[in-house]
């Protein structure tokens, strides 16, 4: 797997993560190349998935 695709797969799974916390305020539908993001993100959570990714965290 390359870097770009890890870093893809972190941040959409990040952001289902926070959807499936958010009590329906958030919705995110992802396909292969596009992501439909509805209602607030916690972006410092977003940047440290996507820097653990990089870093090759979990």
């Amino acid at each position: 797997m390359s870097v770009e695709s890890e870093i893809r797969q972190a941040i959409i799974d990040e952001l289902q993560r926070q959807s499936e916390n958010s009590d329906g305020q958030l919705t995110v539908n992802a396909t292969d190349d596009l992501v439909t993001i509805h209602g607030a993100v916690d972006l410092d959570d977003l940047v440290m998935v996507v820097m653990g990714s990089v870093a090759g965290g979990p």
